[in-house]
Protein backbone atom coordinates (compact mmCIF):
# COMPACT_ATOMS: atom_id res chain seq x y z
CA UNK A 1 0.00 0.00 0.00
CA UNK A 2 0.94 3.38 -0.74
CA UNK A 3 2.41 5.43 2.51
CA UNK A 4 0.10 8.81 2.21
CA UNK A 5 1.05 11.68 2.67
CA UNK A 6 -2.15 14.30 4.11
CA UNK A 7 -1.01 17.08 2.52
CA UNK A 8 -3.81 19.60 3.69
CA UNK A 9 -5.80 18.85 7.20
CA UNK A 10 -6.69 21.23 9.72
CA UNK A 11 -7.24 20.64 13.39
CA UNK A 12 -9.40 23.78 15.62
CA UNK A 13 -9.37 24.71 18.42
CA UNK A 14 -12.95 25.99 18.80
CA UNK A 15 -11.87 29.25 21.36
CA UNK A 16 -9.41 30.10 18.78
CA UNK A 17 -11.67 30.99 15.56
CA UNK A 18 -13.83 33.44 15.43
CA UNK A 19 -15.78 32.38 12.98
CA UNK A 20 -16.80 29.22 15.23
CA UNK A 21 -18.13 31.47 18.16
CA UNK A 22 -21.31 33.87 17.65
CA UNK A 23 -23.80 33.77 15.23
CA UNK A 24 -23.62 31.19 12.24
CA UNK A 25 -21.58 33.21 8.87
CA UNK A 26 -22.25 31.49 5.45
CA UNK A 27 -19.12 29.62 4.34
CA UNK A 28 -17.94 28.50 0.69
CA UNK A 29 -18.71 24.83 1.97
CA UNK A 30 -21.89 25.15 2.85
CA UNK A 31 -23.90 24.75 5.92
CA UNK A 32 -21.10 23.30 9.00
CA UNK A 33 -22.80 23.24 12.28
CA UNK A 34 -21.54 19.30 12.89
CA UNK A 35 -18.18 20.59 12.97
CA UNK A 36 -18.80 23.46 14.80
CA UNK A 37 -16.79 22.17 17.41
CA UNK A 38 -13.50 21.11 18.51
CA UNK A 39 -11.05 19.03 16.39
CA UNK A 40 -9.17 17.97 18.29
CA UNK A 41 -5.81 15.57 17.62
CA UNK A 42 -7.03 12.45 18.80
CA UNK A 43 -10.20 12.47 16.84
CA UNK A 44 -8.23 13.33 13.87
CA UNK A 45 -6.21 10.23 13.95
CA UNK A 46 -9.61 7.99 14.61
CA UNK A 47 -10.56 9.74 11.22
CA UNK A 48 -7.64 8.66 9.62
CA UNK A 49 -7.18 5.05 11.25
CA UNK A 50 -6.57 2.47 8.89
CA UNK A 51 -6.46 4.90 5.45
CA UNK A 52 -2.39 4.15 5.26
CA UNK A 53 -1.68 8.17 5.97
CA UNK A 54 1.48 8.10 7.36
CA UNK A 55 1.98 11.68 7.89
CA UNK A 56 0.32 14.98 7.84
CA UNK A 57 0.83 18.93 7.35
CA UNK A 58 -1.24 21.50 8.95
CA UNK A 59 -2.29 23.90 6.98
CA UNK A 60 -3.20 27.52 9.31
CA UNK A 61 -6.92 28.00 10.10
CA UNK A 62 -7.55 31.74 10.19
CA UNK A 63 -7.24 32.49 13.80
CA UNK A 64 -7.42 36.05 14.14
CA UNK A 65 -4.49 37.65 12.24
CA UNK A 66 -2.78 39.21 15.62
CA UNK A 67 -2.51 35.43 17.13
CA UNK A 68 -0.85 34.05 14.04
CA UNK A 69 2.53 32.81 16.41
CA UNK A 70 -0.13 31.27 19.20
CA UNK A 71 -1.19 29.44 16.06
CA UNK A 72 1.94 28.10 15.25
CA UNK A 73 2.83 27.67 18.75
CA UNK A 74 -0.17 25.36 19.50
CA UNK A 75 0.68 22.97 16.69
CA UNK A 76 3.94 22.93 17.64
CA UNK A 77 2.99 21.43 21.28
CA UNK A 78 0.55 19.34 20.06
CA UNK A 79 3.08 17.85 17.38
CA UNK A 80 5.55 17.72 20.40
CA UNK A 81 2.81 15.89 22.47
CA UNK A 82 1.52 13.24 19.90
CA UNK A 83 3.83 13.41 17.34
CA UNK A 84 1.48 14.85 14.93
CA UNK A 85 1.45 16.92 12.56
CA UNK A 86 4.82 16.53 11.08
CA UNK A 87 4.93 20.09 9.28
CA UNK A 88 3.02 23.12 9.56
CA UNK A 89 1.95 25.82 7.16
CA UNK A 90 1.52 29.05 9.25
CA UNK A 91 -0.02 32.44 8.17
CA UNK A 92 1.58 35.91 7.95
CA UNK A 93 0.54 38.73 6.54
CA UNK A 94 2.16 39.68 3.17
CA UNK A 95 0.16 42.90 2.57
CA UNK A 96 2.50 44.82 5.25
CA UNK A 97 5.71 47.19 4.53
CA UNK A 98 8.08 43.75 5.37
CA UNK A 99 6.76 40.74 6.83
CA UNK A 100 10.15 39.66 7.87
CA UNK A 101 9.49 40.39 11.37
CA UNK A 102 6.17 37.90 11.58
CA UNK A 103 8.57 35.26 9.54
CA UNK A 104 11.38 35.65 12.01
CA UNK A 105 8.95 35.05 14.90
CA UNK A 106 7.59 31.89 13.19
CA UNK A 107 10.96 30.83 12.47
CA UNK A 108 10.93 29.58 16.44
CA UNK A 109 9.00 26.60 15.58
CA UNK A 110 10.69 24.24 13.73
CA UNK A 111 7.80 22.04 11.98
CA UNK A 112 6.89 25.74 9.94
CA UNK A 113 7.81 24.56 5.83
CA UNK A 114 5.82 27.80 4.33
CA UNK A 115 3.20 30.24 4.90
CA UNK A 116 -0.15 31.17 3.31
CA UNK A 117 -2.46 34.17 3.11
CA UNK A 118 -5.64 33.47 0.85
CA UNK A 119 -5.77 35.21 -1.85
CA UNK A 120 -9.02 34.22 -3.62
CA UNK A 121 -11.72 36.63 -4.68
CA UNK A 122 -14.98 36.11 -6.42
CA UNK A 123 -18.04 37.87 -7.81
CA UNK A 124 -20.09 35.35 -5.36
CA UNK A 125 -19.19 36.94 -2.27
CA UNK A 126 -19.68 33.81 -0.72
CA UNK A 127 -16.48 32.73 -2.16
CA UNK A 128 -14.67 35.34 -1.43
CA UNK A 129 -12.14 35.98 0.97
CA UNK A 130 -9.53 38.29 -0.39
CA UNK A 131 -10.65 42.13 0.16
CA UNK A 132 -10.03 42.60 -3.81
CA UNK A 133 -9.03 40.12 -7.01
CA UNK A 134 -5.38 41.23 -7.52
CA UNK A 135 -3.67 40.94 -4.87
CA UNK A 136 -1.42 38.76 -6.60
CA UNK A 137 -0.57 41.47 -8.22
CA UNK A 138 0.10 43.91 -4.96
CA UNK A 139 3.88 45.07 -5.31
CA UNK A 140 4.33 44.84 -1.25
CA UNK A 141 2.94 40.84 -1.43
CA UNK A 142 5.30 39.93 -4.03
CA UNK A 143 8.55 41.48 -2.41
CA UNK A 144 7.05 39.79 0.63
CA UNK A 145 6.36 36.64 -0.47
CA UNK A 146 9.47 36.65 -2.28
CA UNK A 147 11.33 36.74 1.01
CA UNK A 148 9.86 33.08 2.28
CA UNK A 149 13.00 32.23 -0.08
CA UNK A 150 15.86 33.55 2.59
CA UNK A 151 13.82 30.80 5.15
CA UNK A 152 13.76 28.42 2.62
CA UNK A 153 9.63 28.12 3.24
CA UNK A 154 6.98 27.35 0.34
CA UNK A 155 3.98 29.89 -0.24
CA UNK A 156 0.10 27.93 -0.37
CA UNK A 157 -1.74 29.87 -3.38
CA UNK A 158 -5.17 29.98 -3.38
CA UNK A 159 -6.72 31.72 -6.21
CA UNK A 160 -9.78 31.25 -8.77
CA UNK A 161 -9.53 30.62 -12.34
CA UNK A 162 -9.83 34.27 -13.58
CA UNK A 163 -6.75 35.43 -11.26
CA UNK A 164 -4.43 32.74 -12.30
CA UNK A 165 -2.96 34.87 -14.69
CA UNK A 166 -1.49 37.24 -12.30
CA UNK A 167 -0.82 34.30 -10.02
CA UNK A 168 1.58 32.76 -12.66
CA UNK A 169 3.08 36.29 -12.85
CA UNK A 170 3.41 36.31 -8.76
CA UNK A 171 5.23 32.77 -9.21
CA UNK A 172 7.46 34.10 -11.96
CA UNK A 173 8.42 37.11 -9.77
CA UNK A 174 9.40 34.61 -6.67
CA UNK A 175 11.72 32.16 -8.51
CA UNK A 176 13.23 30.93 -5.81
CA UNK A 177 9.79 30.09 -3.80
CA UNK A 178 7.67 27.19 -4.15
CA UNK A 179 4.12 27.85 -4.97
CA UNK A 180 1.44 24.76 -3.95
CA UNK A 181 -1.95 25.85 -5.56
CA UNK A 182 -4.25 25.12 -3.55
CA UNK A 183 -7.75 22.29 -4.18
CA UNK A 184 -6.56 21.93 -7.82
CA UNK A 185 -7.27 25.85 -8.37
CA UNK A 186 -11.06 25.47 -7.08
CA UNK A 187 -12.93 24.98 -9.88
CA UNK A 188 -16.44 26.14 -9.35
CA UNK A 189 -17.76 26.55 -12.37
CA UNK A 190 -18.46 22.97 -13.72
CA UNK A 191 -20.23 24.09 -17.10
CA UNK A 192 -18.34 23.31 -20.32
CA UNK A 193 -17.04 26.82 -20.61
CA UNK A 194 -15.86 27.44 -16.69
CA UNK A 195 -13.98 23.95 -17.16
CA UNK A 196 -12.78 25.46 -20.50
CA UNK A 197 -11.09 29.12 -18.01
CA UNK A 198 -10.28 26.66 -15.34
CA UNK A 199 -7.94 24.50 -17.82
CA UNK A 200 -6.65 27.49 -19.16
CA UNK A 201 -5.53 29.04 -15.94
CA UNK A 202 -3.85 25.43 -14.75
CA UNK A 203 -1.79 25.86 -17.96
CA UNK A 204 -0.85 29.06 -17.67
CA UNK A 205 0.17 28.03 -13.76
CA UNK A 206 1.29 24.89 -15.17
CA UNK A 207 4.41 27.13 -17.08
CA UNK A 208 6.09 28.22 -14.06
CA UNK A 209 8.24 25.30 -12.96
CA UNK A 210 8.06 26.30 -8.99
CA UNK A 211 3.88 25.68 -8.99
CA UNK A 212 2.77 22.31 -8.11
CA UNK A 213 -0.35 21.70 -7.22
CA UNK A 214 -3.17 20.06 -4.16
CA UNK A 215 -5.74 17.46 -4.87
CA UNK A 216 -7.71 18.44 -2.19
CA UNK A 217 -11.43 20.19 -1.03
CA UNK A 218 -12.98 19.08 -4.13
CA UNK A 219 -16.14 18.79 -2.31
CA UNK A 220 -15.72 22.27 -1.36
CA UNK A 221 -18.35 23.62 -4.50
CA UNK A 222 -20.43 19.80 -4.77
CA UNK A 223 -20.82 18.97 -1.01
CA UNK A 224 -20.24 14.88 -1.66
CA UNK A 225 -17.49 13.05 -2.12
CA UNK A 226 -18.27 12.57 -5.34
CA UNK A 227 -15.49 10.02 -7.11
CA UNK A 228 -16.09 10.88 -10.46
CA UNK A 229 -16.07 14.68 -10.19
CA UNK A 230 -12.69 13.69 -8.27
CA UNK A 231 -11.87 11.38 -11.31
CA UNK A 232 -12.55 14.13 -13.46
CA UNK A 233 -10.50 17.02 -12.09
CA UNK A 234 -7.19 14.36 -10.73
CA UNK A 235 -7.16 13.70 -14.44
CA UNK A 236 -7.32 16.73 -15.69
CA UNK A 237 -4.95 18.28 -13.42
CA UNK A 238 -2.18 15.22 -13.69
CA UNK A 239 -2.02 15.99 -17.63
CA UNK A 240 -1.51 19.95 -17.27
CA UNK A 241 1.27 19.06 -14.32
CA UNK A 242 2.18 15.90 -14.42
CA UNK A 243 2.19 13.56 -11.36
CA UNK A 244 5.40 14.86 -9.93
CA UNK A 245 3.73 18.43 -8.89
CA UNK A 246 0.77 16.97 -7.68
CA UNK A 247 -0.01 16.18 -4.25
CA UNK A 248 -2.71 14.38 -2.15
CA UNK A 249 -4.44 16.58 0.54
CA UNK A 250 -7.65 15.53 2.62
CA UNK A 251 -9.00 19.26 3.68
CA UNK A 252 -10.50 17.67 6.89
CA UNK A 253 -12.15 18.31 8.78
CA UNK A 254 -14.31 20.31 6.16
CA UNK A 255 -14.58 16.92 4.07
CA UNK A 256 -15.94 15.51 7.12
CA UNK A 257 -19.58 17.39 6.55
CA UNK A 258 -20.08 15.34 4.00
CA UNK A 259 -17.48 11.66 3.67
CA UNK A 260 -15.54 9.65 6.36
CA UNK A 261 -11.81 9.75 5.79
CA UNK A 262 -11.81 6.21 4.59
CA UNK A 263 -13.80 7.08 1.66
CA UNK A 264 -12.36 9.94 0.84
CA UNK A 265 -9.15 8.25 0.43
CA UNK A 266 -10.47 5.38 -1.22
CA UNK A 267 -12.46 7.56 -4.09
CA UNK A 268 -8.59 9.33 -4.57
CA UNK A 269 -7.31 5.77 -4.93
CA UNK A 270 -10.41 5.09 -7.41
CA UNK A 271 -8.58 8.05 -9.62
CA UNK A 272 -5.75 6.79 -9.64
CA UNK A 273 -5.89 3.53 -10.10
CA UNK A 274 -5.22 3.66 -13.91
CA UNK A 275 -2.05 5.74 -13.24
CA UNK A 276 1.34 4.22 -13.47
CA UNK A 277 2.79 3.59 -9.60
CA UNK A 278 5.64 6.02 -9.70
CA UNK A 279 2.65 8.53 -10.64
CA UNK A 280 0.45 7.10 -7.56
CA UNK A 281 3.27 7.40 -5.80
CA UNK A 282 4.06 11.14 -6.26
CA UNK A 283 0.77 12.06 -5.72
CA UNK A 284 0.56 10.05 -2.47
CA UNK A 285 3.29 10.74 -0.90
CA UNK A 286 6.24 12.00 -3.08
CA UNK A 287 5.51 15.64 -4.13
CA UNK A 288 3.99 16.44 -0.16
CA UNK A 289 7.65 15.06 0.99
CA UNK A 290 9.88 17.10 -1.35
CA UNK A 291 7.93 20.06 -1.06
CA UNK A 292 6.95 20.24 3.03
CA UNK A 293 10.07 18.86 3.71
CA UNK A 294 9.20 15.45 5.49
CA UNK A 295 11.92 13.29 5.15
CA UNK A 296 12.06 10.00 3.46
Amino acid sequence: MIGIVDGHHHIWRQADLAWLSGPMQPRIFGPYEAIRRDYPIREYLDDLAGSGVLRSVYVQTNWPNDRFEDEAAWVQQTANEHGWPHALVAYADFGVDDVRPQLDRLARYPLVRGARMQLHWHENPLYRFAVRPDLCADPAIRRNISRLADYGWSFDLQVFAPQMAEAAQLAEACPKVTFVLQHAGMLEDLSPQGRAAWRGGMAHLARCPNVVTKLSGLGTFIHRNDAAHIAAVLEDTVAIFGAERCLFGSNFPIEKLWTSYRDLVDAYRTATARLRPEQRDAIFAGTAKRVYRLGP
